[in-house]
């Protein structure tokens, strides 16, 4: 087992990296990143969108183009794991997941979201913690209609991928400064999330 501190000194080397190859790839490599994490695979977007709002600072990026790679990126990264959940159901995610990070009890978080809350669960979930990279997996295993799920994932993907680039353009050079608050933020995101959510079901309630 490593020590915290060489754990720590990996990550750091490793996301220095993942922004060194942003840099040189410009759009491709905030939407590849952002692909990549939406794949269910560790690469943080609170480091991907606010060194992509850095570039933007600096006028090598535009915020706009930006923010719509980081959007289609996610997308497109969402649909791969949505097709892994709809192709290998859930006895293959199950055996294999644990190998990119899948473990059974994200799984299930993301399992008993899709379950209460339905589709809608897709669309508010792209703005909160750890839920936000795996629902795609259980709305594949659901075999959720695709064209509606491809809609939800980018209209919920979009206002996170603005929120983070704003973010890393509004901070510059401290954009890292960001880093700190991320699990703050995710947990704010979370409770206001659910605030929206409860409302909604009660809404839905009281109509029927």
């Amino acid at each position: 087992m490593w020590e915290g501190g060489k754990k720590l000194e990996f990550l750091e080397a490793f996301l220095h990296q993942v922004t060194v190859i942003i840099s040189a790839l410009g759009y491709w490599g905030v939407a590849i990143g952002m692909a990549i994490e939406s794949a269910n695979i560790p690469l943080p977007s609170e480091v991907i969108l606010p060194f992509g709002g850095y570039l933007v600072y600096t006028g090598r990026l535009d915020f706009w183009g930006t923010v719509m790679a980081g959007t289609v990126g996610g997308t497109i990264g969402s649909i791969g794991s949505y097709y892994l959940g709809l192709r290998g159901g859930r006895p293959f995610i199950e055996r294999y997941g644990p190998y990119v990070g899948i473990t059974p009890r994200k799984l299930l978080v993301a399992d008993r979201w899709f379950e209460k809350y339905g589709e809608a669960t897709v669309f508010f979930t792209r703005l909160m913690p750890v839920i936000r990279t795996f629902i795609s997996l259980p709305a594949g295993i659901a075999r959720m209609n695709f064209k509606r799920f491809v809609i939800y994932t980018f209209l919920g993907s979009l206002p996170w991928s603005i929120l983070l680039v704003y973010t890393g353009y509004a901070l510059g050079q401290n954009w890292q400064a960001i880093k700190p608050w991320f699990h703050k933020m995710d947990i704010l995101i979370g409770v206001a999330l659910a605030a929206v959510l409860i409302y909604w079901l009660c809404k839905k309630l009281k109509y029927r």
